[in-house]
């Protein structure tokens, strides 16, 4: 079928009618797991239509130890030195700095302080490099256009090439969108289909470099995999030119980046250099290099993603974590933000419209009635702040307590199981639900008295797979991508660098009261129908919306202006 047709098609599909058609089968698809297994299926069966741009059977191989930050910060009970985490952002850059033909960089939103200056060396090099080549290096930079503080791509143009030469051989595009409530909110760096970033890391100084630290955890890989990365952006690129190309999209051009609109989809995008460039970049093809061959010591891997409402229902990658989850046997690790929904700021009332994720809790609460799976989850403490910001800056927690997650998780068996005695459930609490929030040393709280808080999107199912990536399990439709690796000894490997010693530091038994998880059965922590809202509850719903980005953007690429924000917001 031609590309173009194809991509048509792809994007008038949706949940209902995306297993169209044979199902695929991946060459790639052998000597996997139950886990990995499980996923594939799932995968080629029901997404059949986005496989090798939403999803896809790979490999590649785990480069060192995973990064995290801050580092080697468990068991130890003492806050990090100045400097603690420098070296992630140069990690960044010398990734970036490797590109010989083609680069994608993904992120939530743009980068500030010692990311952009790491990101500046980055293009120094590479334009050095690029130097006496025949064809510019391709370079595309992709953010998201949060509610409100719409990106200015002009200016991360600005300040990214703003000490190169004049004859630079190299084009750079930087773009944003949103589309209604979504927009990107994947973290990746890929390069020459060989080297690759990923999982929770933003490019923000603030919440990672400075006193009280947000945990997060990253990986590096090399392989084939990174040809899936850069594929996944560009769904995104191809949706900024549409919107662009078209009448509306040509005088929205004519308006300045750094000023917010009243729509419900915002794209912007700049070039550089200007009037040589094409507007739009080009779209990335594996063709663009001689295939790569396995590296030595790769693992398989799974790629997947989701593009939020770009599509109208397909979520591929929501899919796979729910069977991998399904298909547990033993156990069951997750290291998340939260599982609860958005809160009001300083409150515990969810936001109208957002509820829990009943199909992750359903699954949870099936193998731990039906296999006596255990399930161990390591969240963000509530309300936690790093780097001396404020509350409308970074907010990492959604505000639920351990009790409410599990509450949340028992209730899903008592509704698929109707039979079961209430000593039957409390049995279940006491013997196969952990629950904690993170600690250093088996202390919450930094000396600073913030709480510490956690960004990792993280799980391992059954000790011989896991998931590493930007995607939350709470309710929050972004476009989300990440890896799956589908190896015991990795897996291993991992569990050994991260797990183990931030569980072992954490888990005290202290978060989590059987009776209080029995008496809020009957709790409803479901936010409200948002049709039914007065304008003082919108008004809330609308910080509730800002706080679920966790701040974020730096000022110096994105305006601020509150009163055309709330517009902006409203329409959305």
């Amino acid at each position: 079928m031609p590309f173009e047709l194809s991509h048509v098609l792809k994007n008038f599909c949706h949940e209902d009618d995306t297993n169209i058609g044979e199902e695929v089968e991946d060459e790639d698809a052998v000597g996997m797991s139950h886990v990995g297994t499980a996923a594939y299926d799932i995968l080629r069966k029901k997404h059949n239509w986005h496989w090798q741009t939403l999803w896809n059977v790979s490999s590649g191989k785990v480069i060192g130890e995973v990064h995290q930050t801050p580092k080697d910060s468990w068991p130890f009970a003492v806050d990090p030195q100045e400097g603690h985490s420098d070296w992630f952002p140069k990690k960044m850059g010398e990734i970036m700095s490797r590109t010989e033909v083609w680069c994608d960089i993904c992120s939530l939103s743009p980068p500030d302080g010692l990311f952009v200056d790491s990101l500046k060396e980055a293009l120094e090099t590479v334009t050095k490099n690029a130097a006496g080549k025949e064809k510019p290096v391709i370079i595309r930079m992709m953010f998201g256009n949060i509610v409100g503080m719409p990106v200015n791509c002009r200016a991360v143009i600005k300040a990214l090439t703003e000490d190169l030469p004049e004859d630079a051989n190299i084009q750079l595009w930087v773009g944003a969108w949103r589309r209604g409530v979504s927009w990107n909110h994947a973290k990746i760096i890929a390069v020459d289909g060989k080297h690759l970033h990923t999982g929770g890391h933003n490019l923000w100084d603030g919440h990672y470099l400075k006193e009280s630290p947000v945990h997060d955890l990253s990986l590096e890989l090399e392989g084939r995999v990174t040809h899936d990365g850069h594929l996944f952006a560009n769904e995104q690129w191809a949706f900024i030119k549409k919107k662009q190309s078209s009448i509306t999209g040509y005088l929205v051009d004519k308006i300045p980046d750094s000023i917010p609109l009243v729509s419900r989809s915002r794209v912007t995008i700049s070039e550089y250099p200007k009037r040589k460039a094409a507007e739009f970049p080009p779209m990335y093809r594996k063709r663009v290099f001689s295939k790569r061959e396995k590296v030595e010591g790769a693992v398989p891997i799974i790629s997947i993603g989701r593009y939020g409402s770009l599509l109208w229902k397909a979520r591929p990658s929501d899919d796979a974590i729910l069977a991998m989850l399904d298909s547990a046997q033993t156990i069951i690790h997750l290291g998340l933000q939260d599982l609860g929904p958005i809160c009001i700021p300083g409150t515990k009332l969810p936001v109208p419209g957002y509820v829990w994720p009943k199909n992750y809790l359903s699954a949870l609460g099936l193998v731990i009635w039906e296999r006596g799976v255990d399930v161990e989850i390591a969240l963000s403490n509530p309300g936690s702040i790093p780097g001396g910001l404020t509350a409308t800056e970074a907010n990492y927690g959604n505000g639920w307590s351990c009790v409410d997650v599990a509450a949340e998780i028992i209730k899903t068996i008592r509704k698929q199981f109707p039979d079961a005695r209430d000593s039957e459930l409390r049995q279940k609490v006491e013997e196969n639900l952990r629950i904690c929030f993170i600690r250093n040393g088996q202390q919450n709280k930094y000396n600073t008295g913030m709480t510490l808080g956690m960004h990792a999107k993280h799980f391992v199912v059954d000790d011989v797979c896991c998931y590493i990536g930007s995607q939350n399990l709470y309710v929050c439709d972004l476009a989300e991508w990440g890896v799956v690796i589908d190896d015991k000894e990795s897996t291993k490997k991992i569990m050994e660098e991260y797990w183990e010693p931030m569980w072992k530091s954490s888990f005290t038994g202290e978060d989590l009261n059987v009776q209080e998880v029995m008496d809020g059965l009957d709790i409803d922590r479901d936010g409200e129908n948002p049709y039914y809202m007065n304008a003082e509850m919108k008004k809330k719903m609308e910080e509730g919306s800002r706080r679920n980005a966790n701040g974020c953007v730096s000022s110096k690429f994105a305006y601020k202006n509150q009163e055309e924000a709330d517009q902006d917001i409203g329409e959305a």
